[in-house]
């Protein structure tokens, strides 16, 4: 049975710091929005607010660039303390060109300036924010508070924009994720005609972490979470690290 999928945009959280209580923030979101989160939600948190809450910032007037961060900058036309953060978040400089620095973080997400990021950070140019240190942790440890301050049993994908390789613009992809499988295998089901899918697998917590952004927005629309009621997903382990293709089947890394 085909069933809609709403989205319902949370808003009017305040502005996270570091060690505020997100779990608190979003069930009152929730509860101004007119709803209760209830079993089979799934929650789409923005990890620009996840990674304020964790304190993953940094101030670049604290940051020296080394040399390698220079001659890097130099060649991107990059702020070399922000290159330096970059390094530090970062297992490989994948590309460098100007105006471009693409990255290996650690977390295994090859994505432009290991997504270190001003934007809708606060009204300082100079700090930036980190991508969260385990986002799949991260996630784990909202969906855990929700349980304990709901009963709820939700999913949480945490969500960020990135490109893609062979296309132009952004969109939102899950870095993060628990309660959901990030991937839904297919193989074995049948197709229209009867006949079984042999390689079929959805990035069914990607799809809902890039609807989410269409709520969500990219720039001042303030809305940094969106809950998703209707959602027909399979449940699983492994967390947003498990839809990385390793280097052994990256054929054009």
């Amino acid at each position: 049975m085909i069933r809609p999928v709403h989205l319902h945009p949370l808003a009017g959280l305040p502005l996270v710091r570091p060690g505020d209580d997100l779990a608190v923030l979003l069930q009152a979101a929730v509860a101004r929005a007119g709803l209760a989160l209830a079993d089979g939600d799934v929650l789409v948190v923005a990890q620009k607010i996840v990674s304020k809450a964790e304190g993953r910032l940094v101030d670049l007037t604290t940051v020296v660039p080394g040399p390698a961060a220079a001659a890097l900058a130099a060649i991107v036309g990059k702020d070399p303390r922000l290159v330096q953060v970059i390094l530090g978040e970062s297992r490989q400089v994948l590309r460098a060109v100007p105006g471009v620095l693409i990255v290996e973080t650690h977390h295994g997400f090859v994505c432009a300036n290991a997504g270190v990021d001003h934007s809708n950070v606060g009204p300082d140019e100079t700090v930036v924010a980190l991508l969260p240190a385990d986002p799949d942790a991260s996630a784990t440890r909202l969906r855990g508070a929700l349980d304990l301050l709901t009963g709820a049993n939700v999913a949480v994908i945490i969500n960020d924009s990135h490109g893609r390789a062979w296309r132009e613009g952004a969109v939102g992809v899950a870095i993060g994720a628990a309660g959901i499988g990030a991937l839904a295998d297919l193989r074995g089901r049948p197709d229209l005609f009867g006949r079984p899918l042999r390689v079929t697998r959805v990035g069914q917590a990607d799809e809902l972490a890039a609807a989410a952004s269409l709520v969500m927005g990219q720039s001042d629309e303030g809305i940094p979470a969106v809950l998703v009621r209707g959602a027909d997903f399979v449940v699983g382990g492994g967390g947003a690290r498990s839809v990385q293709r390793s280097r052994e089947r990256d054929l054009f890394r």
